[in-house]
């Protein structure tokens, strides 16, 4: 493929340019692009990305923008509505606009090659006909709306509207009762190992990314190459550069969710009447509220007209109560209900998040990733970095090893990570920003979302399980390779099982079913392998008693139907909370009128006399990957792992044992040989449907093997279009 064919006048003008550059392929179809300069390998990157998952930009893009409902329906309504009310592609613009010239031109050139290859990738692709979807130019904003929309829930800031209601349900010394790595969150394993414990002498960076997995993948397999670097790593399609995860071959770096707390959310008194709304500022003044409507487009239904509303605090994402103005609220001069401010079901909440205020997404970062050659070039490059907060691992080809913590955090009241603050507070105002840890890497240097150096940052962490068991696995051999990472990987220990399996033996008289079920749950090995039957019973049981959990008088206020915008309904249904829990909540002094003992024998019981499937655990474990047109015909394989083994791949408990939350890539970086590195992906490198490399790499993915990774350029094929 060369630059200078370009669909139509102005996509030739723009390939001339940017000059010509090449696309190679290897085995997997992962391109290998080849450009004259820093610019024109963007703009290479936005066109082959273009022409291999021109759908799925689309998808993104619209999502972005609050218009996905305009071809895939009414089911995409809330999610329109949400991106609206938060602004999202606003702030995307507003932080464009603020970019250094540097760094506007190389995203400007990754957005012309994009438009340069939609009309081809689009004709690549049957969905686009399927529901009368003709690409539409992407503006040079877009990969700023992308990420900020892939991002915007990452910090799980819905997770304080379900401690408002358990505060309400339970008291306020409960606000944290279900503190957990819960649904609608994204974390990561990654580890470091320094090159005294390797066989090579340089150090080695491995891990995953754990996220909702996507067809087509979240991850894309790519080598960006120029005359001033040499790169390759995993990129996020419709967004230039390779921002979590890359390997110049002088130097490596790779990120986890810091698991870092840095939204807000304000509860606002709202006033007024006609288009003219004031909201109830710090110290009881009365504020301008920015108004205006917008209406979403629905296929095959009526449009949505979305009120848009946002104070000073930030954009209003809850309306709550009934008040004139559609949503807006009178003021309550009565003044403060529980500790946040407002009473729980009336509230109406604005929400503050960082890049809308700092107009700032730390997007000058990227290309300065691409630059690195030390670990001190990637830690200069990330004290740019802003959105998402995450933990970071670098390594470099002369012994260097980085431990930091990169992203932007408001430094402001304790409670504000909890729970909705009043908005007429001034104490909860942001005052400045928090310094992000590091930390020398002594020994082996782990990152599981688990309490730890980001742990001054955040409110609730992952259990440390995961963590725990790296650096055991870890600690337990020398002389590690890139190959013999596969075994990290893969391991499906489930230490959380222990809490559960402990109140067996003191249970007294079972029936006999019972009592042989617990000798078998007893004796199981705790490995939720995928050919493992005890695994599967134990699931059964454990499902069993969260819902018998759930169901009890205890929990009975929280056992309501969400209320509110339904995209955040994911963090408000009790059984997957008490789920993701069940360790706290079994071994908690909190509750002392619950009966676990109780409920665990009923369980018990319970599966027993159900007489749970003795099938393979990843015969019922299958992956259930999300897609905006699902294909029915798709068959997805079984899968080893749990939510709390290092083999990441999450159900819910209590509610399903199908997984759609695991590993959205896996790599291994070699700091000695760069071609011994190795990495997967969930589906594969072509984003359109029964192509070759759609899904070719998901047989291995789902036995978490990896594949090589190519860097002599005499192995790769040159393509040609």
């Amino acid at each position: 493929m060369s630059g200078d064919s370009g669909a139509g006048t102005s996509g030739a003008a723009r390939a001339r340019t940017y000059g010509t550059y090449e696309v190679f392929r290897d085995p997997f179809g992962i391109p290998h692009l080849r450009a004259c300069d820093a610019l024109g390998l963007a703009y290479a990157q936005g066109r082959v990305t273009a022409f291999d998952r021109a759908w799925q930009l689309e998808v993104e893009r619209h999502r972005a923008q609050g218009s996905s409902a305009s071809f895939l329906g009414a089911d995409c309504v809330p999610w329109d509505r949400f991106a609206r009310q938060a602004r999202i592609a606003d702030t995307a613009r507003r932080c464009h606009e603020a970019l250094d010239p540097g760094t506007a031109a190389w995203v400007g050139a990754y957005v012309d090659g994009v438009n340069d290859g939609l009309a081809a990738g689009a004709a690549r692709d049957e969905r686009f006909a399927r529901t009368a979807l003709a690409p539409a130019p992407w503006e040079p904003w877009v990969p700023l709306a992308v990420w900020t929309a892939t991002h915007i829930l990452f910090a799980g800031f819905a997770t304080k509207l379900w401690r408002e209601r358990v505060a309400g349900a339970l008291g306020e010394e409960a606000v944290t009762l279900f503190a957990t790595d819960g649904p609608g969150t994204a974390g990561s394993n990654g580890w470091l190992v320094p090159g005294d414990r390797t066989a090579s002498g340089a150090a080695i960076i491995a891990g995953d990314p754990h996220r909702f997995i996507e067809d087509p993948g979240v991850y894309q397999q790519i080598r960006l190459s120029c005359p001033e670097y040499d790169v390759l790593g995993l990129a996020v399609p419709g967004v230039p550069g390779l921002p979590h995860f890359g390997h110049t071959g002088a130097a490596a770096w790779a990120i986890t969710n810091a698991m870092a707390d840095y939204q807000d959310l304000y509860a606002e008194q709202l006033r007024g009447s006609g288009s003219a709304v004031e909201a109830l500022g710090p110290c009881g003044t009365w504020e301008p509220v920015h108004r205006h409507t917008e209406t979403i487009t629905v296929a095959g239904g009526a449009d949505v007209e979305v009120e848009v509303l946002e104070t000073a605090r930030g954009p209003v994402v809850v309306h709550g109560g009934t008040g004139p103005s559609g949503g807006a609220h009178r003021a309550d001069p009565a003044g403060a209900a529980p500790a946040a401010g407002i009473a729980p079901r009336s509230q109406t909440l604005s929400l503050r998040y960082p890049p809308r205020v700092r107009r700032d997404l730390g997007f000058a970062a990227l290309p300065a990733l691409l630059r690195a050659r030390t670990v001190a070039d990637i830690d200069r490059a990330l004290d740019g970095w802003a959105e998402p907060v995450n933990v970071v691992h670098a390594a470099d080809s002369e012994g260097g090893l980085l431990h930091r913590v990169a992203g932007a955090v408001p430094l402001r009241d304790r409670a504000n990570g909890l729970r909705p603050v009043p908005a007429r507070d001034p104490r909860y105002a942001w005052q400045g920003w928090a310094q992000t840890p590091a930390e020398p890497v002594r020994g082996f240097a782990v990152m599981a979302n688990a309490r730890g150096i980001a742990a001054p940052l955040g409110v609730e962490f992952a259990p440390p399980h995961r963590a725990d068991r790296i650096r055991e696995l870890l600690g337990a051999g020398a002389n590690w390779s890139p190959r013999a990472m596969a075994d990290v990987h893969g391991d499906t220990r489930l230490a959380s099982a222990e809490p559960l399996l402990a109140l067996l033996p003191p249970l007294g008289e079972l029936s006999p079913a019972a009592a042989s079920l617990r000798a078998r749950l007893l004796a199981w090995d705790r490995h939720m392998a995928a050919d493992s039957a005890d695994a599967t019973v134990f699931s059964a049981f454990r499902s069993a008693t969260v819902r018998r959990l759930a169901a009890d008088p205890v929990f009975a206020d929280l056992a309501g139907a969400p209320t509110g915008p339904e995209v955040f309904h994911p963090w408000l249904h009790l059984v997957p909370r008490v789920g993701y829990a069940l360790e706290g909540l079994l071994t908690t002094s909190l509750l002392p009128q619950l009966d676990r003992a109780a409920h665990v024998r009923a369980a018990l019981e319970e599966t027993a006399a159900a007489c749970a499937p003795d099938v393979p655990w990843g015969q019922v474990h299958r992956l259930a990957p999300w897609s905006a047109l699902p294909d029915a015909q798709a068959q997805w394989p079984g899968l080893g792992g749990d939510h709390d083994c290092v083999n990441a791949s999450s159900s819910v408990p209590g509610v399903t044992d199908l997984t759609s939350r695991a590993s959205a890539a896996r790599y291994v970086w070699d700091l000695a040989r760069r071609e011994d590195s190795l990495w997967a992906v969930p589906l594969g490198a072509d984003g359109v449907t029964g192509t070759p490399h759609h899904r070719d790499q998901l047989p291995l993915w789902a036995r978490c093997e990896l594949v090589p990774v190519v860097t002599d350029w005499a192995r790769l094929t040159k393509e040609s279009i």
